[in-house]
């Protein structure tokens, strides 16, 4: 696997998408750090950018590879090579590189400004460990819609499909939901809507990191309450794990019944 995996690192770090990916964190580092004289809101500006466009990239360079390596693939599956080891090498190797353009291209500005010797440090920590975690459950979604369809333009539709739920559409019904049931105790309701989607998790641990959840209002005073704490800020990792370890192990299951 260990092959497979470096191959497919070194792949996708010589695409010139790569480098883009890279420069473009590299420059709104730069941007927000260095023109910016409040560091709370550099770290929201990062959070609400990288909340939304790294599952984006994760879920088209899942899908975009799977696609056009899947003559490549056919070839090492005629080899006496396991299925787990092809695409697992081939998973781990695409959000491994993703995750370096985006540690490398906020990390090098982050480094030069030197926040290293204040507490902003873990504020900005947490945000690339969230989009770690985001990088590595986006390729796995997307790698599973993939595996499931064997129609390029199908499984590109539906892996933006379902970004933009996760995204978009899970936050309008998760407000309508609480409109609607505003009359009755939704303190649990929203803890548990807010697991089911890893985008809203990762952005709720990063406003409670900032200590801004008043602007939550009640919603967030429950939050705070739970989130908030150490145990919470445990259990929001190892849910966000299984976002990752779910996806994995049902595209394990998938790779076994497969007919290529």
């Amino acid at each position: 696997m260990l092959k497979i995996l470096k191959y497919s690192f070194f792949d996708l770090m010589r695409s010139r998408w790569s480098y883009v990916y890279f420069v473009f964190y590299l420059a709104l580092g730069f941007v927000l750090l260095f023109l910016n004289n409040n560091l709370n809101k550099a770290v929201i500006t990062l959070m609400n950018i990288i909340i939304v466009l790294t599952p984006l990239i994760g879920t088209i360079f899942g899908v975009m590879y799977y696609y056009n390596s899947k003559e490549f693939t056919e070839l090492l599956l005629a080899q006496p090579i396991k299925r787990n080891t092809i695409f697992m090498g081939q998973y781990i190797g695409i959000a491994l590189s993703l995750t370096l353009s985006l540690v490398l291209g906020l990390g090098i500005p982050f480094v030069l400004y030197g926040l290293f010797k204040s507490t902003a440090i873990f504020d900005f920590s947490l945000l690339l460990l969230v989009g770690t975690f985001l990088n590595f459950i986006f390729v796995a979604l997307s790698y599973n819609i993939a595996l499931s369809t064997d129609n390029k333009i199908k499984g590109f539709g539906y892996a933006i499909l379902m970004w933009l739920f996760l995204a978009v559409i899970y936050d309008g019904i998760f407000l309508i939901s609480l409109l609607i049931f505003n009359d009755y105790p939704l303190d649990k309701f929203s803890l548990i809507a807010t697991m089911f989607n890893p985008i809203d998790l990762s952005r709720i641990l990063i406003l409670l990191k900032l200590d801004i959840s008043a602007l939550l209002g009640y919603t967030g005073a429950v939050f705070r309450n739970f989130f908030g704490t150490n145990f919470g800020m445990i259990i929001s990792m190892i849910i966000l794990s299984f976002w990752v370890l779910l996806p994995v192990f049902r595209m394990s299951r998938k790779l076994r019944k497969k007919d290529f």
